[in-house]
């Protein structure tokens, strides 16, 4: 029971696939219009929001009207769309503010939901 204890008690980030798809994406996107350097300024921006996460995960919004259960950090010219509970936060996907997000969210929100119910199952029987 103690190393349970001990284990929720440190903030965890996890990234989906779905998210790192989204990640190799940006770099491709960003090293065609921008460059390789610029590209890595991006991405090193978003590693640094995922350990701003993990060291505060509170810093993540809840935007009940958009999506209920789903919560938002900003970074730049994307936003992070996570799932948060107790300890863990799941990366699930990453939208580009140019996208209508709403309309994203709607039409994604079933999948990153069940996506991350299956990853906390499984977070939750490592644990045990």
């Amino acid at each position: 029971m103690t190393s349970r204890k001990k284990a929720n008690s440190t903030p965890v980030v996890k990234l989906t696939k779905r998210e790192l798809k989204d990640l190799r994406e940006i770099e491709r996107t960003s090293v065609k219009t921008w460059g390789q350097k610029t590209a890595d300024n991006y991405l090193d921006a978003i590693a640094a929001s995922l350990d701003q996460l993990r060291d505060n995960p509170k810093i993540l919004r809840l935007v009940p009207d958009l999506a209920a259960g789903l919560f938002f950090y900003r970074v730049r010219k994307h936003y992070l769309v996570c799932d948060y509970r107790g300890s863990i936060v799941v990366v699930l996907t990453v939208i580009h503010t140019s996208m209508d997000l709403p309309a994203r969210i709607l039409e994604l929100e079933p999948q990153l939901l069940a996506e991350s119910q299956l990853l906390q199952s499984k977070l939750d029987s490592a644990a045990d």
